[in-house]
Order: C-alpha cells, then structure tokens, then sequence
C-alpha cells in the first residue's frame, strides 16, 4: 500500500481487516517567537505537528504490523516558554489501525 495514514473523512481500503484502537503523541518543531505573533506561531507550528504526526502514525503501524490507520480523533495543545520565547504545538492522535487479512 503507498498510502498508510488516512486522515478523518478519508476512508480506509475495505479490503483491510479492523486490528483495534491506539494513540500516538507529536510535538511540532519549537519557534522562537514573541506574543504578539502567536497566531503566525500556530500556523507554522500546525504544519510542523502534521507532518510529525504523519510520521509518528506511520512508525506506529509499520512497528505494529499493520497496513494502514485511519485517523479518528485529535487533540492539540500549545505550549510556551517564556524565558525562551519558544513556541511549540503537542498533539495526540487516536486511530484505528488495519491489517491486511490472512488468506484462507
């Protein structure tokens, strides 16, 4: 399979059999970056975190031996460090995960 991560509305090959529910956790790359440009802060940081947790979903299932995951459920948290005026971006991503069944 070339596509192994499928995010909310995209669906899953139905040739793949359900192997059960897990979590994996990304942090996005930390910016340096003053209050006042918080927002432009979560933009970057949002395309860091997704491109993280593409390839932490991914390690997960291929160490898992599955076939594919289908993404049903985020949760993002920011955070700051005020002595280093660093920004960052902490995700953690539920999924279901596939297997290709076993022939008969």
């Amino acid at each position: 399979m070339s596509k192994i991560v499928y995010w909310r509305r995209e669906l899953p090959p139905l040739s793949e059999q359900l192997e059960g529910e897990h979590e994996v956790t990304a942090t996005s790359d930390r910016v340096h970056t003053t209050w006042s440009e918080r927002d432009v802060s979560w933009g970057s940081c949002h395309e860091s975190l997704m491109i993280h947790a593409q390839d932490r979903i991914t390690q997960e299932v291929q160490r898992l031996a599955g076939t594919c995951a289908h993404v049903l459920d985020e949760s993002v948290v920011s955070h700051r460090d005020d002595a280093t005026e660093e920004f960052w971006l902490v995700g953690t991503y539920r999924f279901t995960m596939y297997v290709h069944p076993p022939t008969s």
